[in-house]
């Protein structure tokens, strides 16, 4: 059951929940578990066709699962998933 991290901006889809805790075996799995949980936060993370949002950065522990196996990266029961979106602002 791995832990997910939800950032601040997105956890008014979570009831105001920092932390969800899965049972996925994978980060795919999870952050879909994470999305049936809570549908209105499912189109912050994932594409109409399904596949997560670029914009997103995936974390397990402090490594980026695009080093690792993306969404296919095997996660265990004391592992973190932290879900960093792009952030943009400020003045031109």
């Amino acid at each position: 059951m791995a832990t997910i991290i939800i950032p601040t901006p997105l956890r008014k889809f979570t009831d105001n929940k920092a932390k969800i805790i899965t049972s996925g075996k994978s980060v795919g799995e999870s952050i879909t578990q994470l999305g049936e949980l809570h549908p209105d936060l499912s189109k912050h993370l994932f594409k109409q066709c399904g596949t997560l949002q670029s914009f997103l950065k995936i974390y397990v522990g402090d490594r980026d699962i695009k080093s690792l196996k993306n969404e296919e990266t095997p996660v265990k029961d004391e592992d973190v998933i932290s879900i960093i979106p792009a952030i943009a602002g400020g003045k031109i």
